[in-house]
């Protein structure tokens, strides 16, 4: 089965990538999982990031990527996986900073929060090398470079 990929848009940025990117991008991180569900990509402003990272994380600023997993739903098929929420004015900012290519990023940290959805952590450093390998092997099936130092280390992509 595979997944079904909603993408919505409350925000529009310069240089983001399209709906097409975003589901192939999922897709391609889903591959060979388990969970093959139903997944959300929204894509938001840096007021709806802040308002979720606060209530969700108690840190009272946007971020450039939330991870969101369902509950599960007794049934449901596709079973629901989960919402990610990337903050493009956030990740459009961070992707100049470091000297990111845009879609680049875009790719890192949606790879990055579908990761989280199927139970990656970095929370203890043996799982964050882990989750780090495996963000790198699907960058690279993305024809993408293995992320950025920087992005790796920044404490809003975590």
């Amino acid at each position: 089965m595979s997944p079904r990929i909603t993408v919505q848009y409350a925000c529009r940025v310069s240089g983001q990538p399209d709906a097409a990117l975003l589901e192939k991008w999922a897709a391609v991180t889903l591959e060979g999982q388990q969970e093959q569900g139903e997944l959300v990509v929204r894509v938001v402003d840096e007021q709806e990031s802040a308002q979720l990272n606060g209530r969700w994380r108690g840190i009272c600023r946007p971020t450039s990527v939330l991870s969101f997993p369902a509950a599960p739903v007794p049934g449901a098929r596709p079973a629901p996986l989960g919402d990610i929420m990337l903050c493009a004015p956030v990740m459009a900012r961070q992707a100049q900073q470091w000297g990111i290519a845009p879609l680049a990023h875009w790719a890192h940290l949606e790879v990055h929060g579908i990761l989280h959805l199927l139970g990656h952590d970095h929370q203890e450093q043996q799982a964050a090398r882990r989750m780090e390998a495996l963000e790198g092997e699907i960058l690279q099936r993305l024809n993408f470079p293995p992320p950025h130092p920087e992005a790796m280390a920044a404490p809003e992509t975590r």
